[in-house]
């Protein structure tokens, strides 16, 4: 059997190249690409919510948000504020929802990725 990667594996790991069976799931490719959005909104924002995001997401990402949000809460990459606002959504009825923030995991993760883009200076 194999193992499932958790989130913040699949974060780590984004830069490999991916398979065309991985690409041809196209649940397991939306939540990828909403997993790969929320920890790059993360990454340039303080602070976010999924009214940030949902903005910023194709129509088809949004029923993945919450569930995305959670694993990515649980995995240790991002962590709550402390913090609700009201959702922007109208069939919510300004339903209180989380502010979030990258947790210790996101930003080490953060990091590994700005290092490997980093260009290496040549000795002379």
């Amino acid at each position: 059997m194999t193992r499932r990667l958790s989130p913040a594996e699949r974060l780590a790991s984004a830069e490999k190249d991916l398979l065309l069976e991985d690409i041809a799931d196209q649940s397991s490719w939306d939540r990828f690409l909403v997993e790969q959005a929320v920890f790059h909104y993360g990454t340039r924002h303080d602070e976010f919510s999924a009214n940030d995001l949902r903005d910023v997401l194709p129509d088809l990402a949004h029923g993945f948000l919450g569930a995305v949000i959670n694993s990515l809460r649980v995995g240790g990459v991002i962590e709550h504020t402390g913090r609700v606002v009201p959702s922007t959504l109208a069939n919510t009825h300004g339903h209180r929802i989380g502010v979030w923030r990258l947790g210790a995991k996101g930003q080490r993760i953060a990091e590994q990725r700005r290092s490997r883009r980093a260009p290496t200076e040549v000795a002379a």
